[in-house]
């Protein structure tokens, strides 16, 4: 198990005071504005320990960039995620749990996982 450093504790901070995903730059840069020295490649690695941990999601943005987002640890969840401002809502959705493990049973795989995010645009966005 890894040991909390006040890096990891600044980014898990940082990603928390976030509504959507955000990348490991922007992390980055807010924290450096807000006077943290941390680098970089301290941020991607607390990010990568976070994930592991399961306290923080990850997908990659159409761009092809990961992008991040603190997560409740051990609660399997999916996302609604604003293509315009971020804004991401995680879902219940019972149906795809169903779907997917009938599909794997089906098909002779045991112990299914699988990531389920829909892209759309928030109700806020949509108006403007």
């Amino acid at each position: 198990m890894r040991r909390n450093t006040w890096q990891r504790e600044a980014v898990r901070e940082a990603l928390g005071n976030n509504e959507g995903f955000v990348s490991a730059q922007m992390l980055h840069s807010g924290l450096r504005e807000a006077g943290s020295s941390i680098g970089l490649a301290t941020v991607y690695r607390a990010l990568a320990d976070l994930g592991s941990a399961g306290e923080a999601d990850s997908l990659q943005s159409d761009q092809g960039e990961v992008l991040y987002r603190a997560c409740t640890p051990g609660q399997h969840h999916h996302h609604l995620i604003c293509r315009s401002c971020g804004l991401t809502v995680e879902i219940e959705a019972d149906a795809v749990e169903a779907w997917a493990h009938q599909v794997a049973a089906d098909n002779g795989f045991t112990q299914p996982s699988h990531v389920v995010d829909v892209f759309g645009m928030c109700a806020k966005c949509s108006a403007d």
